[in-house]
């Protein structure tokens, strides 16, 4: 079938919005038409190639990553379901994964599956059932997929291992931030964090990630949740969605952060900004008390490897540095808990979605995340 779709054939460069050929979904895998897919900050990684690969690198591991349909946080109804295909059926409403579940993995089986061992071919961003592609550009070329999802595209042919199915009375351009954003913020406070009711936390950064984290945590019943966050607008709208304080800089929040702990400083402290670095990790370790627990969930570029922290301080006073991938969540299981969460009132995702877009306008809807405009932009279709 004909569709569209935002293409990005390289990084530094703009998406690009084009016909493109879908093929009718194989074995193991359904076609879905979307209803809205979310602008998160990991496909904005691809463009500026914090999450490319090096040419040499991908042709040692015979990757291709571009040219690229982007997008991977997306929810829509099952049109077609591929051969052998038994618990997803037409009609069904579902949420993209960013993280696959195949369920028979040695994480999946321990109940880790945002560790599941498909996560190997998601940067390939082909099917994972035969590692090809079932979307092509006009002139026939194969395209990938972001995450081998690719929501930047009204239809789109996927894995029931990326599928989860929920209430069809959750609206699905909701349910689609829960595909990513909302899980790996609020999992990153609940389970990588492990906030204990009474605790001092602390959110570096807050889009769509911090946003949900910092609800993660009043959710898990902090006493104290200090955002710091330089754009003043989100510093004063954060305050609606959890948050107990907020500071415009490191150096303010420590402060702060001192004064609301009689100097004993956080219990928790999470890492959103947008991409991650080096010294980040150092003021993140600063700002939490002895044991306790500093989580890192920005992405940074794949290949920086130069991290700022005082070992001394680390190993005398027994901190914690825990990394965090999908919120350390489990999609089959916290994806529809976090829908029933919104459904009861307790989770706010109509507040995180501050401007909707059409596809066409997909690189104005990334350049005002740039320019610090959105929590979470999404694309309507």
């Amino acid at each position: 079938m004909k569709t569209r779709a935002a293409i990005l054939w390289e990084p530094h460069t703009d998406w690009s919005v084009e016909d493109i050929e879908l093929d009718p979904p194989k074995k193991g895998e359904v076609l879905v038409k979307l209803a809205a897919s979310g602008l998160c900050h990991s496909d904005e990684h691809m463009v500026t190639g914090d999450m490319a690969l090096p040419a040499d690198i991908a042709e040692l591991m015979g990757i291709s990553q571009f040219p690229v349909i982007g997008g991977h946080e997306g929810a829509g109804v099952i049109q077609e379901v591929g051969e052998g295909v038994t618990d997803l059926a037409v009609g069904d409403h579902v949420v993209f994964s960013f993280i696959p579940s195949c369920g028979k993995c040695q994480s999946c089986r321990k109940g880790q599956s945002q560790l599941c061992d498909l996560g190997a071919f998601l940067l390939g961003g082909r099917q994972f059932t035969d590692q090809t592609a079932r979307h092509h550009s006009k002139d026939g070329k194969d395209l990938g997929t972001m995450v081998a999802l690719g929501t930047f595209a009204p239809y789109t042919v996927v894995s029931v291992d990326s599928c989860v199915k929920i209430d069809p009375e959750i609206p699905l351009e909701k349910a689609a931030l829960v595909g990513c954003g909302v899980t790996t913020g609020w999992g990153s406070s609940v389970y990588a964090a492990d906030v204990q009711p009474g605790e001092t936390v602390v959110v570096y950064g807050v889009g769509g990630i911090g946003a949900a984290a910092v609800q993660g945590a009043a959710l898990a019943g902090a006493r104290d949740v200090v955002v710091i966050e330089p754009v003043e607008w989100k510093r004063e709208k954060i305050l609606e969605l959890g948050a107990t304080h907020a500071a415009a800089s490191h150096e303010d929040g420590f402060l702060l952060v001192q004064q609301l702990t009689n100097g004993a400083m956080a219990d928790k402290a999470i890492l959103c900004v947008g991409t991650a670095r080096g010294e980040h990790v150092a003021q993140l370790m600063s700002i939490i008390k002895k044991a306790g627990r500093g989580v890192v969930t920005s992405v940074s570029p794949m290949l920086d490897d130069d991290v700022k922290l005082n070992l001394f301080e680390f190993a005398m006073q027994r901190k914690e540095l825990v990394g965090c991938i999908f919120g350390n969540a489990n999609p089959q299981v916290d994806i529809p808990t976090l829908l029933a969460l919104y459904k009861a009132g307790k989770l706010k995702l109509d507040e995180l979605i501050t401007t909707e877009y059409s596809l066409e306008d997909i690189n104005q809807g990334y350049q005002d995340m740039r320019d610090g405009k959105n929590f979470r932009g999404l694309i309507r279709y």
